[in-house]
């Protein structure tokens, strides 16, 4: 392994939230409501609650990624919501998302050692609903610094089992696909990998057992310093 490449939720992350976020568009809307002094319909909320199903990968895959403006400008389009008030709306929707976001006690040691023994790192995350990058790497500022190439899927233009995030890194980096870990806890993770060439490491933080053709599988990321 001459570099290694992060996902960032729950492998650098953890999130206390569901994957799938629909069961949470109304609550997140009526905190969005609330922190900006707007009154939103209950039509608009149906029609708000239909367009952030139409971009839920969770529900409709999709391997290109959609920014945010086009979704946010999609959603007001449909309501009176102001629309020179986007990135306000933008800003609290996924605050509601990111709250008591905690980076793993083992990140900041395990990037440190790995700077020490000169093995470039970066990340490739799939954003949600085009979370911006000022956001989605927020949630990793104690520790982005030591990260050489701080990715998402909005650098990329790819979201994850798609082969071209992983090979636009590569090119970055500078380092052959083959000699590149990536390191995630989803089976995407573990495909993105396969498909574009990489070494497979799937981190499970649980007792469950997860196969899905991993060369490696590790319960922290301590364990990458052995490998």
């Amino acid at each position: 392994m001459d570099a290694i490449v992060f996902d960032i939720g729950q492998t650098l992350a953890y999130y206390p939230i569901p994957l799938n976020w629909s069961a949470l568009y109304r609550p997140a809307f009526e905190h969005v409501e609330d922190k900006l002094n707007l009154k939103i319909s209950e039509e608009e909320f149906e029609h708000i609650g239909a367009t952030l199903r139409k971009y839920n990968t969770r529900i409709n895959p999709r391997e290109e990624e959609v920014s945010s403006d086009i979704i946010f400008k999609e959603i007001i389009g449909g309501t009176n919501l102001p629309v020179d008030l986007i990135e306000d709306i933008k800003r609290e929707f996924y605050l509601f998302f990111r709250r008591d976001v905690v980076v793993y006690d083992e990140v900041e040691d395990t990037l440190k050692e790995l700077r020490k023994r000169n093995i470039p790192t970066a990340t490739l995350s799939d954003v949600a609903y085009g979370m911006d990058n000022k956001y989605a790497l927020d949630d990793i500022s104690e520790v982005v610094d030591l990260i050489d190439f701080p990715y998402t899927s909005n650098d990329t233009g790819y979201r994850k089992p798609n082969k071209n995030g992983l090979l636009f890194i590569a090119s970055k980096m500078n380092v052959p696909i083959e000699k590149i870990a990536f390191v995630g806890d989803e089976k995407k993770d573990i495909e993105c990998a396969k498909n574009a060439g990489a070494i497979s490491v799937l981190i499970n933080r649980t007792d469950e057992e997860k196969n899905y053709g991993q060369d490696y599988t590790i319960q922290s990321l301590t364990e990458l310093l052995n490998l």
